[in-house]
C-alpha cells in the first residue's frame, strides 16, 4: 500500500502493523504516526535503513537503535498518542516497532 501527499500524511498503527506500510512522501512533509490500538507501539528507524546523511528518529528521542533497543519504554506510545516526523533528505527509510518486530511491524517511507 503506498500513499502520497503535498503537506504531510498519517501512518496508523492497527494490531501488529502500520498502515500503510509503506508511504511516498516529499521532502519536507510531515509524518504522523498515530497509535489507533489499546496494545504500545513505538516508531524506530533502523541505523542501517535510513538515506546517507539522513538524522536517526524514534519515537521517545533516542539517538540511534541501540538507545532504543536498550529503553524500549522509553519510545512506548499508549493509545491515541502520536508521533510527529519530518524528513528532508531524499531516499528509503525503514523503521518498526521494537515490542512487535518479531511480528513483522516494520515500514518504508520514500522521500523523493
Amino acid at each position: 500500500m503506498a500513499g502520497c501527499a503535498n503537506d504531510g500524511s498519517s501512518v496508523s498503527m492497527e494490531g501488529h502493523s502500520f498502515e500503510p506500510q509503506s508511504l511516498t512522501v516529499e521532502s519536507g512533509d510531515t509524518i504522523e504516526f498515530v497509535n489507533g490500538t489499546s496494545e504500545a507501539h513505538s516508531v524506530t528507524a533502523y541505523d542501517d535503513g535510513l538515506p546517507r546523511g539522513a538524522d536517526f528518529f524514534a519515537s521517545g528521542g533516542a539517538q540511534s537503535e541501540d538507545e532504543a533497543r536498550s529503553d524500549i519504554a522509553a519510545g512506548l506510545m499508549q493509545q491515541g498518542e502520536k508521533f510527529e516526523l519530518t524528513l528532508e533528505t531524499p531516499g528509503r527509510y525503514r523503521y518498526f516497532c521494537l515490542p512487535h518486530e518479531d511480528d513483522g511491524m516494520t515500514g518504508t517511507i520514500i522521500v523523493e
